[in-house]
């Protein structure tokens, strides 16, 4: 028999673990080894019982979530996946769960919490398996206060609300006519952050479908918006596409790029799932192919499942240049693998060189425009 993924509950509703066990333990691949009613006691549990993934409250009496994740993800990193409130104060401290280490997270409902969580149990149980076979890296130690508040840091930027200084390396007046395609799912929150806050502020619009649900797309625009030096929003139907910023899809909204005389424009839909997604890469991917044609950057970052594999390689056949992420640097590499197992990509790269191989794509392309202005 193959081995089960062995799960530690922790959460202080006696129904929120008592539900998740339930589910869990229903599942033939998977079982509820121990629930715990606070971190306390999950740090003896999870010393005693070692288990392959734990799910994690965001709030908790006698120690928070994050706090509780902050030490873990440093002293004994491990597969974590959150269960936070759909509140703007839920999404928020989610956003900084995901930036600790926790692999993704499940939003759990405000009300009707017992027939809410039976209804995501394929989301809940999806998302342990793949936190099982994740990459999980150690956090490093805190950063001294000192470089946090050095003038340029991002984390000043996000404290202060000062946008670091546009970099030397500027790209100039770039055309118009180009544009950045992003689809991510799990571990692309900070795959997405690592890329746009490394390009300059005169950089081609991105276009992102990062696959999250309703509720929590505003407040990862808001917060990448804070670190960046394009602008980042959430994405509204009609927005003109322009250099400089970037464009989230909303959760639970397929968002594609449409032409309106000499503009792109963002078009924001509803619509069925696409892939089983909602928003879709698939569907913005498509959009690049056909609206965009040459003029289109794709980029591919850390998922699970095949989202968007054949729309890129449509793209790459309408003549974009694509980049997908590669393995070692993917928290879970399965929508990159699909995207190169379908001869999308013209270049596979580590996270950390994607955004400086775009800019140096783009000034192969467009320098020659730029100097003849």
């Amino acid at each position: 028999m193959p081995k089960k993924t062995r799960v530690v509950v922790v959460d202080d509703s006696a129904l929120v673990r008592g539900l998740l066990a339930e589910i869990i333990n229903r599942q033939t691949d998977m079982e509820c080894i121990g629930a715990a009613a606070d971190p306390l006691v999950a740090r003896e549990m999870i010393r005693n019982l070692n288990p392959d993934v734990i799910t994690l409250d965001v709030e908790m009496p006698r120690m928070d979530g994050i706090d509780f994740l902050s030490k873990l993800m440093r002293l004994r990193p491990m597969p974590v996946v959150m269960v936070s409130t759909l509140t703007e104060r839920g999404a928020d401290v989610t956003l900084r769960a995901l930036e600790l280490g926790a692999i993704d997270f499940v939003a759990k409902p405000k009300i009707g919490v017992a027939d809410g969580l039976r209804l995501l149990a394929e989301d809940i149980t999806e998302k342990i398996r793949t936190a099982a076979h994740a990459h999980v890296r150690r956090l490093p130690p805190a950063a001294a206060p000192a470089a946090a508040s050095a003038p340029g840091h991002p984390a000043a930027a996000a404290a202060t609300g000062v946008r670091p200084a546009a970099p030397v390396a500027s790209l100039g007046r770039l055309s118009t006519e180009k544009i950045i395609f992003i689809g991510a799912s799990t571990g692309g929150t900070e795959a997405t952050k690592e890329v746009l806050m490394n390009l300059p502020h005169d950089a081609p619009a991105v276009v992102i479908t990062q696959h999250m649900p309703a509720g929590f797309t505003k407040s990862y625009a808001t917060r990448l918006d804070s670190l960046c030096r394009i602008r980042v929003k959430e994405a509204v139907d009609g927005d003109r596409i322009l250099p400089g910023h970037a464009y989230i899809a909303p959760g639970g909204l397929h968002l594609s790029v449409e032409r309106s005389g000499a503009n792109y424009i963002a078009r924001v839909r509803d619509g069925d799932p696409v892939n089983r997604h909602k928003p879709s890469v698939e569907v913005l991917f498509e959009s690049a192919a056909k609206v965009v044609g040459p003029n289109a950057l794709g980029v591919m970052l850390t998922g699970m499942g095949a989202d968007g594999a054949r729309a890129m390689k449509t793209m790459r056949d309408a003549g974009s240049w694509n980049v997908c992420q590669d393995e070692a640097s993917c928290v879970v590499f399965g929508m990159p693998r699909e995207a190169i197992n379908h001869g999308a990509a013209n270049e596979v790269l580590p996270l950390q060189r994607i955004a400086p191989a775009l800019i140096e794509r783009l000034k192969s392309t467009v320098g020659a425009a730029i100097h003849r202005v």
